[in-house]
């Protein structure tokens, strides 16, 4: 089946219409383990002010017959390769945990020479690069991976008492660990366009401080936002979340007309 889906099919999901008035899309980039659908309640809140698509890596759901990537890199080329093809419209990256990583990785091809229009990158519960956050996850039996997905709090209890639910997630789960555990940051040139960072206070992942380092990356506008709650903060913070990427969206539109 998903040899007859064009890159766009497989890699993008939109939950609603396009705008019609506007030319700004929202690209969404999942955690470890996540899928597009996490985001479909933003897509809902923000539909009136960006077309808002999220991205499905391989290794889940619709795509859980293809091979989970194992390579920030790879899984950055790819997706650079479908953002190409949709139609020109201005782009704002944002990601959530692996997810910012990736997004950060995507901006930077982006910038080193494409016809694409980025605006700005938000960056939601990561450390900042080069710091990595090595547990050895990958390396976990499944009990142990698990253990890590309770730890942080983001996934229906319910869910990992089910074991035919955790025997379909743990590839891709597995997958993703191996992909951000193993990503190393190549020194080059801090981005032109503006980032935002969002995180929870009480993150495991990452500190308030280590989420400021994040500005080192920009030769724009820098903002950091925090807000109650751990690592999965966005599903608790959700109307504060809509709120901030608003501002976000409406300051970098400001900063594209400054520059311009």
């Amino acid at each position: 089946m998903t040899d007859t889906l064009t890159a766009q099919e497989r890699w993008i999901r939109r939950y609603r219409p396009a705008p019609q008035d506007t030319d700004l899309s929202l690209v969404c980039f999942p955690h470890a383990g996540g899928s597009a659908s996490y985001f479909r309640p933003l897509a809902d809140a923000l539909a009136p002010v960006a077309d808002v698509l999220s991205v499905q890596y391989p290794g889940r759901q619709d795509r859980r017959s293809e091979p989970p990537r194992t390579s920030i890199s790879r899984l950055a080329d790819e997706i650079l390769a479908v953002l190409e093809t949709l139609p020109r419209r201005r782009l704002v990256l944002f990601g959530h945990s692996m997810g910012a990583c990736v997004a950060f990785e995507v901006a930077r091809r982006i910038e080193q020479g494409t016809s694409l229009d980025l605006l700005g990158l938000v960056a939601s519960g990561r450390t900042a690069p080069p710091e990595v956050r090595d547990r050895g996850v990958r390396s976990m039996d499944d009990a142990g991976v698990v253990d890590e997905i309770r730890r942080l709090n983001g996934t229906d209890e319910r869910l990992l008492l089910d074991a035919d639910v955790v025997e379909m997630i743990l590839p891709a789960v597995r997958g993703d660990y191996t992909a951000v555990e193993s990503y190393r940051y190549r020194p080059g040139p801090p981005l032109r366009c503006p980032i935002s960072v969002l995180v929870g206070d009480d993150d495991p992942q990452v500190t308030l401080a280590e989420a400021a380092e994040w500005r080192e990356h920009t030769e724009g506008v820098f903002t950091l936002r925090d807000f109650p709650g751990g690592h999965f903060y966005l599903a608790e913070q959700q109307a504060g979340v809509v709120r901030a990427l608003t501002e976000d969206l409406a300051e970098f539109r400001r900063a594209a007309r400054r520059d311009a």
